[in-house]
């Protein structure tokens, strides 16, 4: 099974900026990547062969001629799957043929609050820096294999995970889905609400979480 290991350094780059950036120009990847236009393309070119990477609709400007955007294809997202997710998808299963919903969904309360405790242990507490705590909220959650990042918005901030290691197991038990905003909303309250603003199993390709500090929330 090929990974991003096995590919070419300068591809292997496309592939993430791609991953985390979503459908973007050559000019662009080239700018980014300090690479040459000719040189994106060649890549571009190899990696479309190999099924990779597709064309996107073309962005329409003012003036001039559309620009052709470029965006992982479904094999391409499969480069960042889960070794463990088959493994995650039969033990969700099992669990729900045997024990029924009820049993499957206690079992994911319980993960949710070992989560939650684990969490609370290693990072800042949010009622003495807030903007700390999520700082080491993204860097725990990108060792987790969430491709997480902490974007600064006039509001707030916005959590953006732009794999998720859980796809094909939240795909089959949405409740996997709905104890991750849970989890957020419980280790952040009351210093900050949190809410989902993007959702891959609602067809985006990430997710995101908006995060709005409350009125006496630090924003350092």
């Amino acid at each position: 099974m090929t990974t991003l290991q096995h590919l070419p350094k300068s591809q292997a780059a496309l592939i993430n900026y791609l991953k985390s950036r979503g459908a973007q120009s050559i000019k662009i990847l080239a700018a980014a990547l300090e690479l040459t236009t000719m040189g994106v393309r060649q890549h571009l070119s190899q990696l479309e062969e190999q099924g990779y990477v597709q064309q996107a609709q073309r962005n329409r400007q003012t003036r001039g001629r559309p620009v052709t955007l470029w965006k992982l294809s479904r094999q391409g997202h499969e480069l960042f799957a889960d070794r463990h997710a088959q493994l995650a998808m039969t033990l969700l299963q099992e669990t729900r043929k045997s024990f029924g919903d009820s049993a499957l969904n206690s079992l994911i309360q319980s993960d949710s609050q070992s989560t939650l405790a684990r969490y609370r242990a290693l990072l800042p507490a949010a009622a003495s820096d807030l903007k700390k705590t999520l700082e080491g909220l993204c860097e725990q959650r990108t060792i987790e294999g969430f491709m997480a990042e902490l974007r600064f918005t006039p509001s707030g901030w916005l959590l953006i995970e732009n794999h998720c290691p859980l796809y094909a197991a939240a795909s089959q038990c949405r409740a996997l889905c709905d104890t991750e905003l849970t989890l957020f909303r419980a280790l952040l309250e009351p210093h900050a609400q949190v809410q989902r603003a993007d959702h891959v199993l609602a067809g985006a390709r990430r997710c995101a979480y908006k995060i709005t500090p409350a009125a006496n929330a630090t924003r350092n």
